[in-house]
């Protein structure tokens, strides 16, 4: 009877030659919990740099050459804009198809007018070299963590990278990813989950103009990590009082309710802990601007997770009263954009370009 118990508690199970197995236990915060390390089969990113067999004439001649020739190129036009033709695609748009998003880095937060007045918050996405590295056809792509749906090899799967970054300061196996896209090796990786319609070829340039003004967009992005903290930066605890016979409990959680009958810690009891570092998705922001010379769209209010500088990914809305009424640009954008026509405001936006005061002859 004890060693039952006690098999039970450590979450074992005897078999028939009383033997013991180990039984996966999962709690529920999993999913969101932070991945201190990748896994094993991810493929090492960076390689160690030897520079003892290199003069300091040649070392200054690589890295002179490497930021001139690899970086971010928010100001290059010319490598914002795809000059490849479109291609034969015969699908038609409709709101049930799932598109590509994109990978950009939250750069501030700038307020907006409309034209009522009325000021809104916004945050400022930026869309750095955004290229398609490989496409996964349905019935070739399986996801690490197989889910337990139907229709499982319905949709697709494209590779997006971004931010050229110098080849010589990553590994084999890394840059072997992009030998078949025709581009420069990445220094981020996202996958996206496509409807077969609409699939993308490597080596296609993703920009700004992928997303349409007046557009809903999904955000998704890791919150910014904070560390271990206590309940009340935590969770918002009051505390407790400074005086009349309180001691050291002045930030402390106080009584957790473990008595009674339950004789436990109930799951989910608001405690001290790891703060932020999660992943978090923001659904249905409208997107107010577009400028197509730096690359960057405002996208509405200021909770968009992460902090300034960190990445986050833009898909289409998936909010059932928020998606595209009218065919976005599919599979993405072709083409240039017009000249002097490098912002792009929604028509309740108020440019200030324009004049906001007008007057009449009486």
């Amino acid at each position: 009877m004890m060693r039952s118990v006690i098999n039970q508690l450590l979450g074992l199970r005897l078999s028939g030659n009383c033997g013991v197995t180990l039984t996966q236990v999962r709690d529920k915060g999993h999913l969101s919990r932070p991945r201190l390390r990748n896994p094993q089969w991810f493929l090492r990113k960076e390689t160690t740099k030897y520079d003892d067999l290199m003069t300091s004439e040649n070392k200054q001649f690589v890295n002179e050459l490497g930021n001139e020739g690899f970086g971010v190129p928010a100001v290059k036009k010319e490598n914002l804009v795809n000059t490849k033709e479109a291609p034969a695609n015969e699908a038609v748009w409709n709101p049930s198809i799932r598109r590509c998003g994109v990978i950009a880095r939250k750069i501030g937060q700038y307020p907006l007018w409309l034209k009522n007045g009325e000021r809104i918050r916004t945050t400022l996405l930026q869309v750095a070299d955004n290229h398609v590295i490989k496409y996964i056809p349905p019935e070739e792509y399986l996801p690490a963590q197989v889910p337990n749906v139907k229709n499982l090899h319905k949709r697709g799967c494209i590779l997006v990278g971004s931010e050229s970054t110098n080849p010589a300061l990553l590994t084999k196996e890394y840059s072997g990813l992009f030998r078949d896209s025709g581009v420069v090796p990445k220094k981020n990786l996202a996958r996206f989950i496509v409807s077969p319609e609409a699939q993308l070829q490597p080596g296609t340039p993703l920009n700004v103009n992928h997303f349409g003004i007046g557009d809903f967009v999904d955000v998704r992005g890791k919150t910014v990590d904070h560390g271990f903290q206590g309940v009340v930066k935590r969770h918002g605890f009051k505390g407790m009082p400074a005086s009349h016979g309180v001691t050291k409990t002045h930030r402390r959680a106080g009584n957790i309710g473990g008595g009674g009958e339950k004789g436990r810690v109930w799951p989910g009891t608001k405690m001290p802990g790891h703060m932020g570092n999660r992943w978090r998705v923001i659904k249905g922001l409208r997107v107010w601007r577009i400028n197509t010379k730096y690359n960057v769209m405002w996208v509405q209010g200021s909770s968009v997770p992460g902090p300034t500088g960190g990445l986050v990914y833009i898909y289409d809305t998936i909010l059932p009263l928020r998606k595209n009424k009218e065919a976005p640009p599919f599979p993405t954008f072709y083409g240039e954009t017009q000249q002097g026509a490098d912002d792009i405001w929604y028509e309740k936006v108020h440019s200030f370009k324009n004049e906001s005061i007008t007057y009449e002859n009486e």
